[in-house]
């Protein structure tokens, strides 16, 4: 079984059926949306699908793929989870689990403004594992947060393959473009909706939901020198470690484009 569930559908280019700032905002590490998404979507989620989540089978649970650094998704996927595991508790059921394709990402490109084809050719070359034998025969559900081409759908099933995993898989999105007519790059009218500029950046790193996704990290090593100064600046000392340690950690001061950023923060 392989089957796919979204919450909202966007069939407008004119009309967006969420609102796009909390969605923009949730894209840059604020957590409050990422709650108040996953609620929704848990809720939409179960009208549809009681049956199969109580049907006795052992549920793992996966965010979109990520190295080191959490995507905006792993955080929708960690409030799903709390609602997940509440329904199942208040039923008799044992929890779900949680496990995760790990992700080395091989590019700086920011893929918003990519059709289905140039997205899939430029993930073709990051490296995945997925622990075959902790997920094998059970029911598999992955949370993304937008499903626009069906790359991630797409890549994620050519993982299972690549694996050989068997088990029945449910792909959950809090929305998705239903119309193809409309070109995929409204992705990034959304991702961008709420950020035009760095001090929109700042107003978001100091509020108090907020936890650094990789979107945001990205965006952060990519600002030219006086930005980024105003940036670091603009945060606390805490905040600026936390960035450099996370970096660091996605290897991000391998790639030539986030180097220059990364030593102005490292610490002695």
């Amino acid at each position: 079984m392989n089957i796919s569930y979204s919450l909202h559908k966007i069939v407008e280019e004119e009309i967006c059926p969420f609102k796009e700032a909390e969605y923009s905002r949730f894209k840059f590490g604020d957590k409050f949306f990422a709650e108040k998404f996953a609620e929704d979507l848990f809720d939409g989620f179960v009208a549809q699908h009681k049956d199969l989540i109580l049907s006795n089978r052992d549920i793992v649970i996966l965010p979109s793929p990520y190295l080191s650094i959490p995507t905006a998704s792993n955080f929708l996927c960690y409030y799903f989870k709390k609602e997940l595991n509440s329904y199942l508790f208040k039923n008799g059921k044992k929890a779900c689990i949680e496990s995760k394709i790990y992700r080395n990402q091989t590019y700086v490109t920011d893929y918003g403004n990519l059709d289905f084809e140039q997205r899939v050719k430029l993930i073709s070359n990051d490296t995945y594992y997925i622990d075959r034998n902790f997920i094998e025969g059970k029911l598999c559900i992955f949370v993304d947060d937008i499903k626009i081409t069906g790359s991630h759908e797409h890549t994620v099933n050519k993982i299972l393959d690549q694996y050989n995993v068997k088990g029945d898989f449910l792909f959950v999105y809090y929305a998705e473009l239903t119309n193809k007519e409309i070109h995929p790059k409204i992705e990034n009218h959304y991702n961008y909706f709420a950020v035009k500029n760095v001090e929109d950046i700042v107003s978001i790193v100091n509020s108090e939901d907020f936890q650094y996704n990789t979107r945001i990290v990205k965006y952060i090593l990519s600002l030219d020198d006086k930005q980024f100064a105003y940036l670091i600046s603009n945060i606390s000392r805490k905040k600026s470690n936390e960035l450099f340690h996370l970096a660091i950690s996605n290897n991000y001061h391998q790639i030539l484009e986030y180097q220059n950023n990364i030593n102005v923060i490292k610490i002695d």
